[in-house]
């Protein structure tokens, strides 16, 4: 198997369809057979019907996993994860598009060195907006800073300057994971159900001594719904922060990355 997609949908009918036709297109290009699950994550909308057509188009490829009720997005990419069988894992949100252009890259990015446990490309927005995926760890005070400035963060990059690096980490949108790696950690922490679960797993990608690599020569659209950002408390706000304070007392660290680093072998 080349290729173990995971897909997690909840409430996605606006993209999903999308998602899939993406997805199904861009596999079709390898001689080699791949495995697409996507977790229904309890959605309330036309979601589960999308999925059951094109299950029932790609009865092979496509391999539904569904729940009852929104389980968050670690215990339901953590189901998938635990039956996914291919070389790479591509953890891919269900409004992210991905082309085999991009999974060319990603999977030579990781190819061309056994140390990369994770490859991520650029992200834009549906309306070709540059998307500031990739960060440093966060602290209190830039989790404040990226919150109430991402916007400005976003557009004061130019993107034709931009150089393919290694990174703390990297959203979730659209993950391409060595199978080395995946085996190495401990999957997603459930103790955390809606974010920043990305954090955490790049955390455990870094202290199992793999990199986490931002190539800037694959792009995806990622059409975000961005349900954490602006200033309307929400269930997904509260639920952020409460997973980040989690993180901190996890990793032993408030304000500087200096000894998370050190701990992590992030080095570089």
């Amino acid at each position: 198997m080349k290729f173990s997609v995971i897909i997690l949908s909840f409430n996605s009918e606006r993209t999903l369809d999308r998602c899939l036709t993406d997805v199904r297109l861009a596999l079709a290009k390898y001689n080699e057979p791949s495995e697409v699950f996507v977790v229904e994550n309890g959605s309330k909308d036309k979601s589960p019907e999308i999925l059951s057509r094109h299950q029932e188009e790609a009865p092979d490829l496509i391999k539904p996993i569904i729940f009852d009720e929104n389980t968050g997005t670690t215990v339901s990419r953590n189901a998938a994860l635990k039956q996914a069988t291919g070389r790479y894992v591509l953890v891919l949100d269900s409004d992210a598009y991905i082309t085999s252009d991009a999974l060319d890259v990603l999977s030579s990015t990781i190819d061309g060195d056994n140390s990369i446990g994770m490859a991520v490309p650029k992200l834009f927005y549906g309306d070709g907006r540059f998307q500031l995926s990739t960060d440093q760890f966060p602290t209190l005070l830039h989790k404040a800073k990226r919150f109430l400035s991402l916007d400005k963060m976003q557009g004061e990059i130019n993107t034709e300057t931009l150089k393919s690096t290694d990174v703390d980490y990297a959203i979730s949108a659209c993950w391409l994971i060595s199978r080395a790696a995946v085996d190495a950690v401990d999957g997603f922490d459930e103790a955390i159900f809606y974010s920043p679960e990305d954090v955490e797993f790049c955390m455990q990608v870094w202290s199992k001594g793999f990199r986490i690599h931002y190539t800037t020569d694959a792009s995806v659209v990622h059409n975000a719904q961005e349900l954490s950002r602006g200033f309307k408390i929400s269930f997904f706000h509260l639920s952020h922060l409460s997973g980040l304070f989690y993180l901190f007392r996890k990793y032993r660290y408030f304000f500087s990355l200096r000894a998370l680093h050190k701990r992590l072998g992030r080095t570089g």
